[in-house]
């Protein structure tokens, strides 16, 4: 049986397969997503295949499971040469992937299990209505400061604030956009808290949910989102590939015999990068470890990048945390419920 290198440029209702053999000679065939039965009965375990992570991978994915083949998902951020393609058809697109699977150089997003992908799914939802919410919320202030009315930052975060804009002395006109702008704050709260809700009762239901909220200062909310973000943390050979995925380490350039370490990469997730950093802010009121590191470097080399290296060291903890199962009884000690010190 000869392995085939197969690579599949996905849409919502169908997609195109290149199939590769080992002499590179391409076949392409289309197919309707309703063919994906089809399809997965035509590979064999000798068969590797590639698809692009898009909304509807995990279908497809799900769909050719059974048939053995190998499954590479690419990350479309890192594999910009479709992107960047001049002959972009769907069959261009398929005989690349087929080409770079059978090269070994296309680069691979980790998909996870349902729950941890519905959940980050909920999170990315949460984040949305909490800036959308931010945008209406500086409206309104940006609004009545051009009639020379000042409001405290944090006004517009109850109810007893926003009923007070719309007792505010202004136009007409104004007063018929701050009660509709009013208005889609309120539904926000309510569509965030009744997403806060589903993800506190299903949040605990994540492996390493335990291990990580015994952290002290990483709540809920923290919690979901990086647990979702990380999925099994045994992908992760050691602490520094789970900051790489994180985006929270110091780009590298080496120029002859000399190398220069920058900003931090900020590649990965976003989301849970700013959930660490959050945390991270709280976890060094809590403890004494982390304060002292953090006064030690905010001396040296400014806040900044104080934060920064205080969020790296808490997600050294996190993935320690994770990897060794461990649950703090006494997080600002570091002590675990065995009753032993870490």
């Amino acid at each position: 049986m000869k392995k085939r290198y197969v690579g599949v440029d996905l849409h919502r209702n169908c997609f195109t397969a290149c199939y590769r053999d080992e002499e590179g000679q391409n076949e392409i065939k289309r197919w309707p997503i309703g063919g994906l039965k089809a399809f997965s009965q035509g590979l064999n375990t000798e068969d590797k295949v590639a698809v692009e992570a898009t909304g509807n991978t995990r279908l497809f994915t799900e769909a050719i499971k059974g048939s053995g083949c190998g499954i590479t998902v690419v990350n479309p951020h890192q594999f910009e040469v479709i992107s960047r393609s001049v002959k972009k058809t769907d069959e261009e697109d398929a005989k690349v992937l087929a080409e770079f699977l059978a090269k070994g150089m296309l680069p691979e997003v980790r998909m996870k299990d349902g729950l941890q992908a519905r959940i980050a799914s909920l999170v990315q939802t949460r984040d949305k209505l909490v800036k959308l919410r931010t945008i209406l919320k500086n409206k309104i202030n940006n609004l009545l400061a051009g009639r020379g009315i000042l409001l405290r930052k944090e006004s517009l975060a109850s109810e007893k604030g926003l009923e007070a804009v719309l007792k505010m002395d202004v136009e007409e006109l104004e007063k018929v956009e701050l009660e509709i702008l009013v208005n889609e704050i309120r539904h926000l709260n309510e569509s965030i808290k009744k997403v806060e809700e589903v993800l506190k009762e299903q949040g605990p239901k994540l492996p390493g949910w335990k291990n990580i909220t015994s952290i002290k200062g990483i709540g809920d909310v923290g919690a979901n989102i990086m647990l979702s973000a990380i999925g099994n943390i045994h992908d992760f050979a050691d602490e520094g590939k789970l900051a790489s995925y994180f985006g929270i380490v110091p780009r590298v350039r080496n120029s002859n015999e000399t190398e220069h370490s920058g900003h931090i990469t900020k590649q990965g997730n976003k989301l849970a990068r700013t959930a660490l950093v959050q945390c991270a802010l709280i976890a060094v009121k809590y403890s004494p470890y982390l304060n002292r590191y953090y006064r030690k470097i905010e001396a040296r080399r400014g806040t900044g990048k104080a934060i920064i290296a205080l969020a790296r060291k808490l997600l050294g903890i996190i993935y320690r945390t994770l990897k060794n199962d461990w649950v703090f009884k006494d997080f600002p000690n570091y002590i675990l419920v065995t009753e032993k010190a870490v």
